[in-house]
């Protein structure tokens, strides 16, 4: 499976990679995902999650007020396997503590 260029491109910001692992196991609202981020505003945060739903990463619903998102391993496709790896590697925690506000620990999945 290749990846298309949208795919590669929304893959490539720490950011989006970051919103991809809180939602890889469970479904979240995008308010839960603001917060999870901390440092960013809430239409900064609505623009990457769309940009991750265009590029198919992210799979979203309505549920009443809300929407809701899941990250779509299907169609990471070879990229899943490396970003599980990438994510349990305290080197990626650090580049989180380097870069990003820690995510709270209720939204840490791995």
């Amino acid at each position: 499976m290749t990846l298309s260029a949208p795919v590669l491109t929304a893959l490539a910001s720490p950011r989006r990679q970051e919103i991809l692992r809180l939602t890889w196991r469970r479904e979240l609202a995008a308010g839960d995902i603001h917060q999870a981020l901390g440092d960013v505003t809430f239409g900064a945060v609505s623009l990457q999650l769309r940009t991750l739903v265009l590029a198919g990463l992210l799979d979203s619903r309505a549920d009443g007020r809300y929407r809701r998102y899941r990250a779509s391993r299907r169609a990471c496709g070879p990229m899943a396997p490396l970003l599980e790896r990438m994510w349990r590697d305290s080197l990626w925690k650090l580049k989180l503590l380097a870069g990003l506000e820690p995510a709270s620990p209720r939204f840490s999945n791995f």
